[in-house]
């Protein structure tokens, strides 16, 4: 089975002579960069401007390679558990409140709780900490 008339275009050789139409300078016009052999220009480059990977801001600042990282558990989340229970980093895990137990535990205030649980994490912020015992719970600091 042969292709439509048309849909297959020969690819134009140059550099054939003068007779073929695209001899000598084989459309690549006379003189400039772009005329010679070879990859030519990088594709960042823009003509002796300066690249826009320059002008971009760098990477500033700095990383604290001291720096703890902390899971974060909310208030409001420890009030969705029953009463007098005992709230630990594992039960917080099991639920789904707390990612990976590699990095510390850390509650905040965020929220109300009504419910008069102990709980024992690594860090409480102190408005978590006073409203965990304002509802009549306990706090347990673990090290």
């Amino acid at each position: 089975m042969t292709s439509p008339k048309g849909t297959k275009k020969k690819r134009r050789r140059v550099g054939r002579g003068d007779g073929s139409g695209k001899g000598t300078y084989s459309g690549r016009g006379l003189k400039g960069q772009k005329s010679r052999s070879g990859k030519g220009p990088m594709t960042k480059f823009q003509g002796g401007q300066l690249s826009l990977l320059k002008r971009l801001p760098s990477i500033r600042g700095f990383n604290n390679i001291f720096r703890q990282e902390y899971s974060v558990v909310n208030v409001e989340q420890l009030a969705l558990f029953p009463p007098d229970s005992e709230v630990t980093p594992e039960l917080l895990q099991q639920v789904g409140f707390v990612k990976d137990l590699r990095n510390p535990v850390k509650v905040l205030g965020r929220g109300e709780i009504d419910v008069a649980i102990s709980i024992s994490a690594q860090r409480f912020s102190a408005s978590a900490r006073q409203k965990i015992e304002a509802a009549g719970g306990n706090t347990t600091v673990i090290e």
